[in-house]
């Protein structure tokens, strides 16, 4: 299996580059070199360009190249792909160069709010609070589209929120990642929770990922599909910051938030609206009987209890992944000492 993955170092896309490897398979990273160096081997070949800034007849001539007498790869799988026009410009270049194209949506596209808290593959496309779905969702339809039109071998692929070892999954935070967050639960402040932090919502390893990922390439059965990946297990937001902080050895001061008020407060730096009144505020449950269908012997592995505390450890043995955002930790307190006067005022 010849395989091209555009990116494919990132929380999600670095994971299945893993297991494909595993596998057995040969392994084609489109990017721009800048973090492939743990992925060394013969069965990894690079093809460097920005596929953002370089032009579409340049980057096909480079896979052209590269694919040599193959002609074909057996799939591309996209995670740089955001807009209409990112999509476009694949169709352009892969059209005939590849027996299916895979394309990494997000499960943020289905209706907010629910009508149902159940979500399947039928569940509306509509998000009105986020336009990263709404981009997302119009890169879906054009895909599907060629498919009807001309057979172009699209799998949509709907992750919901996927963590690896460097990120703690949470759902207020900075433009840092999760450092700050732990640090200040480990220096005894507060840290803010959105909502009541009763919302249900489901948390998937990227190993976990990786592997139901890697059952849909070549699946003759999910082209022209779509399907989220997602664990079958619920946690509450206040049980996810709960195992963070027994992860830490420190005790949690939650300070509940509504959800419309920090967006309301986010001061244009922090994109809440979308995150979590478009997302995370949300109580979902999936429904991955497809997923099971496409790939029957598909189960998780990581249980979210198990996933952050490894995840906590790396961080914590990780001076790298300890970046601090100043900005972020004085929001919190601005954010949390308001809240305090609010209730003053009726006490």
């Amino acid at each position: 299996m010849k395989v091209l993955f555009i990116g494919g170092t990132g929380t999600i896309s670095g994971a299945i580059t893993r297991r494909a490897a595993q596998v057995g398979w040969e392994i084609y990273l489109l990017n721009r070199g800048s973090r492939n160096s743990e992925f060394k081997g013969p069965e990894y070949k690079y093809i460097k360009c920005d596929i953002f800034e370089e032009d579409s007849s340049a980057i096909k001539e480079k896979i052209v190249k590269a694919l040599g007498k193959i002609k074909q790869f057996d799939a591309v799988c996209e995670f740089f792909a955001f807009t209409p026009e990112h999509v476009l410009r694949d169709f352009n270049i892969f059209n005939g160069l590849c027996r299916q194209y895979i394309f990494i949506s997000s499960a943020s596209v289905y209706q907010k709010p629910l009508s149902s808290y159940l979500v399947t593959e039928s569940t509306p496309l509509s998000n009105p609070l986020w336009r990263y779905s709404r981009d997302k969702i119009a890169c879906e339809e054009f895909l599907i589209s060629k498919y009807r039109e001309c057979g172009f071998p699209v799998t949509i692929v709907r992750p919901s929120h996927t963590y690896d070892e460097r990120n703690v999954p949470i759902g207020v935070h900075g433009k840092n990642g999760s450092w700050q967050v732990l640090k200040r639960i480990l220096d005894g402040k507060p840290v803010i929770i959105h909502g009541d932090g009763t919302s249900l919502w489901t948390l998937t390893h990227n190993s976990d990922f990786a592997r139901a990922f890697v059952r849909l390439i070549g699946n003759i059965h999910a082209v022209g599909e779509s399907v989220h990946i997602t664990s079958d297990e619920s946690v509450t937001w206040n049980q996810i910051y709960k195992i963070i902080a027994d992860a830490l050895n420190a005790e949690l001061k939650a300070v509940h938030a509504a959800s419309e008020f920090l967006a309301e407060c986010s001061g244009g730096v922090y994109d809440f609206y979308g995150s979590l009144l478009g997302d995370k505020a949300n109580s979902v449950v999936f429904d991955n009987t497809k997923l099971k269908r496409l790939a029957p012997d598909f189960c998780t592995n990581v249980r979210a209890d198990e996933g952050i505390r490894l995840t906590v450890e790396n961080i914590l043995a990780d001076s790298e992944l300890q970046k601090e955002d100043p900005q972020f930790d004085k929001w919190c307190d601005d954010i949390i000492a308001a809240l305090e006067t609010a209730k003053k005022r009726f006490t």
